[in-house]
């Protein structure tokens, strides 16, 4: 199993980060496609018509968010999402946990192109 981290710079702040990451609407405008994002933790979340499915293990609003992803029946990866306010806007912390050793380079081009690229490009510096 592998691990990912990797820090972003975004233009919004925190709470505008935060909005997006966790808002279904807001989802939506940045991935193009239909989300499922429940408001409470416990429940399951599904992005990219289900290319990304999980659990939310817990919120702290406008500066983290615990994911459990799903990797097939019986595989799981803790995500890590953390917020800091940042002279530009907002330094985004990722961090993936147990992540299977076939899944590990498609998952961090996922971050780095369709998850933040996404995201830079609504936030623009």
């Amino acid at each position: 199993m592998k691990e990912y981290k990797k820090y972003f710079t975004l233009g919004g702040s925190p709470e505008d980060i935060y909005n997006c990451l966790t808002n279904p609407v807001m989802i939506e405008i940045w991935t193009g496609e239909p989300a499922v994002m429940p408001k409470e933790p416990g429940g399951e979340f599904s992005m990219w018509d289900g290319a990304i499915c999980g659990k939310i293990i817990s919120y702290e609003p406008n500066k983290q968010i615990e994911q459990l992803w799903y990797f097939g029946e019986d595989e799981t990866s803790l995500v890590t999402i953390k917020l800091h306010p940042h002279k530009k806007g907002t330094s985004v912390e990722v961090k993936q946990q147990s992540i299977p050793e076939d899944a590990y380079d498609n998952i961090a081009e996922g971050w780095d192109e369709d998850y933040f690229g996404a995201l830079e490009e609504l936030f623009e510096i």
